[in-house]
């Protein structure tokens, strides 16, 4: 059993039914518990506007049909986005939640993705993107930011006459800021914080949630280049580096000539800094790390607390529609969405076990007509989004208007697998996966095409760009094509003809790609694949969460329930379990192995899938996505460390955009799903004010303060500071 310490202070199996259409069950509990809490509007005195989901899709439909041009139009477009939230479409939560809800909570927004504007090093600068900050979280909105930005910790500020705190000591701020409107606005606040791998600041970045309950309110990530890839493969020295004046240059005698004392970086900033020919900025090198030490101490991290994730930076600009006008340094809080400075993106998910038939079956198929036909009309729900985005800051407002990114994907991957009788991980699924996510694409840029011509296109897509040497250096297939510097180009032939994603897709339909660089899209980005959490627990039915197999068929789940101190456990069952002991066996449970009422094998879990599959699984998805994936590989407690140490380096020749890893640690968190096997395992331990020690397992229920709590939540609460403020 594992211990933690709080510190003081061959069977027959029944024979299987056919449902050619899919079946409806009832919501379990949790699912319809979840929605009450955070999808259903209510009016300033708690009463229900919605009456049911019904009701609640109605609203929905109505919002994203008023910016429709006309009352027939907004009428038969109603209709048809109720017909596709009925058969699959399910927006992201900011849109459940507040479209068509301006006469209740008028300054929300409905859009989930927003990033910061880049952070200056000053004081002005940062606390100014601290204050859009908060007015973003304000509105239900998430948002990122890169802190590589400020300079390290122990550098000389010359205005204040004093050494500096360093960038995570204003991460605590924007922590505490986070924390404060989430607690007052009643749903979390999500932030992302990215920070540059040369970074002198990067290994107390790395380690930074070592420390109990610092930056809670950020998921973290390091933005990795290429270079400090080759660097690990090499096996070579790195260097840490940090961007210097021309005073600072001169005041201590460095030579920007020598690559052990300064070497040049491309930098988001250059304002105030020595910038080269090529517009790289001068770096002061602070010191050299040997990059496997590096890596390894990410490795170690993530083994012990999930954290950093891993963003390949290089590999995202890269593949990023939008290459000749943005450079992406910071993504939205769950990393599916990579933005500019004051970048926007909306969400919405199809859920694929709405479109299995014969679920469980031998004639289990999956709708590929039906699928196309809700891409179709989801493509448009999602686009109108933007017109009522609500988003606070004009930037932002701008930002989206001109580019309109959306960020379609899917929910349920590892529960519709499980339905078609198909492993996770298996060589079956890589093909479904990659079907899946292919017909996604080319429906939704064939949707872009029409929008366009019905609506008129992005308006980045009529903007005319100037060819530069930087383009040119980036894209030497535009210097074949007869393109010299200096020469006038459109944005929407920048798009469709140059990006590596869109020459992919020309691959498979040549002709659209052709029509989108003569007409442009509607929009420059059209898919990524994000986490959906409650919305697959509760619109869903607890199908699994986004691209990921089902954490577990029965497990407990972490909530923050109304006045509660301490998170409350939830049981839960995925979505596949409860259809199939519906359609087949209504004694199946997944604890039977052996059993009668065992599940057959395709009924796999998150943490019984190895690193190496979860990774297959997210490439067979990223080909065709054209941002990105939140995805994460679910290794168990006792997973060896020595077989989990290159899990970023397969992902990296995998060619995804980013991952990140979860471990099982009670010792260091207690995470939102847990296993019940898993509570029931570990003890904790409780110091009490007279010294005495009470030990509880972590599924059992412990009275402290006047309420019943599970003990593992309980003991996180305690350790973390977050007790009583929830």
């Amino acid at each position: 059993m594992n211990i933690v310490d709080k510190p003081a202070s061959p069977v027959e199996k029944p024979a299987e039914k056919s449902a050619e259409k899919p079946v409806v069950i009832p919501l379990q509990p949790a699912s319809q518990d979840i929605w009450q809490q955070k999808y259903q509007l209510k009016d300033r005195l708690g009463k229900p506007v919605d009456k049911d989901i019904d009701h609640c899709y109605q609203r929905i439909a109505d919002a994203l049909a008023e910016p429709e041009s006309t009352p027939e139009l907004r009428q038969h477009w109603c209709q048809r986005f109720l017909w596709a939230l009925h058969n699959g479409a399910i927006p992201a939560g900011r849109i459940v939640s507040n479209a068509g809800a301006q006469a209740h909570k008028p300054a929300t927004s409905t859009i989930n993705c927003t990033v910061s504007d880049t952070i200056n090093d000053s004081m002005d600068g940062i606390l100014r993107k601290l204050h859009e900050a908060g007015n973003t979280l304000k509105s239900g909105a998430g948002i990122g930011y890169e802190f590589s930005t400020l300079r390290p910790r122990g550098a000389y500020v010359s205005g204040a006459g004093a050494q500096t705190s360093g960038p995570l000591s204003f991460m605590d701020i924007y922590d505490r800021m986070c924390f404060t409107i989430s607690s007052a606005g009643g749903r979390r606040g999500a932030q992302m914080a990215t920070f540059d791998i040369g970074h002198p600041d990067v290994l107390d970045f790395i380690e930074a949630k070592r420390e109990d309950g610092r930056l809670r309110q950020f998921n973290l990530s390091l933005l990795i280049t290429d270079e400090f890839m080759q660097a690990v493969i090499d096996e070579r020295d790195w260097p840490l580096a940090f961007p210097l004046t021309q005073a600072e240059l001169e005041a201590e005698g460095l030579d920007p000539a020598d690559s052990e004392q300064v070497i040049w970086r491309d930098w988001p900033l250059t304002e105030n800094y020595l910038v080269n020919a090529a517009g790289q900025v001068a770096c002061r090198v602070h010191r050299y790390i040997a990059a496997r030490e590096l890596w390894d101490s990410i490795m170690r991290s993530t083994y012990d607390f999930a954290e950093p994730g891993f963003i390949l930076i290089d590999r995202y600009n890269d593949m990023n529609n939008n290459w000749f006008c943005e450079t992406i340094r910071a993504t939205n809080p769950c990393g599916e969405q990579g933005l500019p400075p004051y970048g926007a993106c909306l969400l919405g998910s199809l859920n694929l076990t709405r479109f299995v038939k014969g679920a469980f079956s031998p004639e289990a198929r999956f709708d590929w007509d039906l699928y196309r036909e809700v891409i179709e009309v989801f493509t448009r729900m999602l686009d109108n989004v933007v017109e009522i985005g609500g988003l606070p800051l004009p930037q932002q407002q701008r930002e989206i208007l001109r580019k309109r990114r959306h960020g379609m994907g899917f929910l349920g991957l590892g529960s519709a697998l499980a339905m078609l009788r198909i492993s996770y991980g298996s060589q079956a699924s890589l093909d479904f996966t990659e079907q899946v996510s292919r017909e996604l694409a080319l429906s939704g840029w064939r949707a872009a095409l029409q929008l366009s011509s019905e609506k008129g296109a992005a308006p980045i897509m009529d903007e005319a760009f100037t060819v530069s040497e930087e383009m040119l250096k980036q894209r030497p297939e535009m210097r074949t094509d007869g393109w010299v510097a200096g020469m006038p180009i459109m944005g929407r032939v920048l798009h469709a003809r140059y990006s590596r994603y869109m020459q992919q897709l020309a691959e498979i339909d040549p002709e659209l790609i052709t029509e989108l660089a003569e007409q442009g899209a509607r929009f420059t980005h059209h898919s990524s694949i994000a986490p959906t959490g409650t919305i697959a627990l509760s619109l869903a039915n607890n199908a699994s969460n986004g691209i990921e197999p089902s954490f577990a068929h029965h497990y407990a789940r972490n909530v923050i329930q109304g006045s509660k101190k301490s998170k409350q456990k939830v049981d839960v069952f995925s979505y596949e379990l409860l259809l199939y002991r519906q359609l087949v066996d209504p004694d199946a449970m997944p604890a039977l192995a052996g059993a009668e009422s065992a599940l057959p094998d395709y009924f796999v879990s998150a943490d019984t899938i190895s690193p190496n599959q979860h990774i297959d699984v997210q490439a067979a998805a990223q080909k065709w996505i054209d941002s990105s994936i939140s995805k994460t590989v679910n290794v168990p407690t006792d997973f060896p460390f020595v077989d989990f140490k290159d899990v970023y380096l397969y992902a990296y020749h995998s060619n995804l955009k980013g991952c990140t890893t979860c471990r099982y640690h009670p010792a260091a968190f207690q995470g939102v799903l847990v296993k019940n096997e898993d509570l029931a395992n570990t003890a904790y331990r409780f110091t009490l004010a007279d010294g005495s020690v009470v030990e509880a397992r972590g599924d059992e229920t412990v009275e402290y303060d006047g309420e019943s709590h599970v003990a593992a939540n309980l003991h996180e609460a305690l350790k973390e500071g977050y007790y009583g403020k929830l």
